[in-house]
């Protein structure tokens, strides 16, 4: 499996399959609005290069458009369908960045060079917050070149996940958030290790956690900042023992064949 997988921080990975490159939900601020990043350096310059560019919803986290600037020209941007409708700002950053951009629904599929990306469902409010309307859908994504790697975006577990996925090597997996509670529609980390019962990938990593966090709210169950990553690692190696879980710091990379 010579899949590439660099964790960034929060929703944003590094994915380079088949010498391939795609980046997901780029976030490379210090500060967004009322959140600020408490662990890890900011993504260098090299982060933005990419192929391709998978953002799974509107959020403003996962679709953040002074990040999506740095992007080179002529790069491909894949969106939820309804994305340029639902964010105006997108359209004319696509228009003066010089990007070339996709709007996807579950089930739709795009190539990028020696890679197929597909999207599929999350169970997630994929709306432009505040009072942005119900008009994209939350995506995750299924990159297959030589190696099968899902991206889950943002998702609560739903029961068709594992059909809607279908066979993955690789599975990267939101364990935490950026606030002390998580509500509907997310993964905390004993939930991540139920999806991997179902979905069964050959190795997971886990990522949405330990980056940011709302200011002035660090003495608020600081556990819940710290704590995601290795409570996935443990009830991963309870419930899913055969699959290989590799907790990243922030910039690292791991090669999940070569690190079994």
């Amino acid at each position: 499996m010579p899949v590439e997988v660099t964790w960034w921080g929060h929703a944003t990975c590094t994915v380079e399959d088949s010498g391939v490159r795609v980046l997901t939900d780029p976030l490379f601020v210090r500060r967004l609005a009322h959140l600020r990043r408490r662990r890890g350096e900011l993504p260098p310059p090299d982060a933005a290069r990419a192929e391709a560019v998978l953002v799974s919803h509107l959020h403003s986290d996962h679709l953040h458009l002074p990040s999506l600037a740095r992007l080179a020209p002529g790069t491909r941007l894949v969106v939820p369908s309804g994305a340029g409708r639902s964010v105006p700002g997108l359209r004319r950053l696509v228009s003066s960045a010089g990007l070339r951009v996709t709007e996807v629904a579950p089930g739709d599929e795009v190539r990028v060079e020696d890679l197929v990306v597909r999207a599929v469902p999350a169970l997630h409010d994929g709306r432009r917050l505040p009072v942005g309307p119900h008009r994209s859908p939350a995506l995750g994504y299924v990159i297959s070149g030589e190696a099968r790697t899902y991206f889950a975006g943002d998702t609560g577990l739903f029961d068709s996940m594992a059909d809607e996925v279908g066979p993955v090597d690789v599975a990267l997996l939101p364990v935490g958030g950026w606030g002390p509670y998580l509500g509907h529609g997310h993964l905390d980390a004993d939930r991540a290790a139920q999806a991997l019962v179902s979905l069964a990938p050959r190795a997971a990593v886990p990522v949405h956690y330990g980056t940011y966090w709302p200011i002035g709210m660090d003495g608020i169950r600081p556990h819940e900042f710290y704590a995601p990553g290795e409570e996935f690692v443990r009830k991963a190696g309870r419930l899913a023992p055969q699959v290989a879980v590799h907790r990243l710091v922030h910039g690292e990379r791991v090669r999940p064949e070569a690190a079994r």
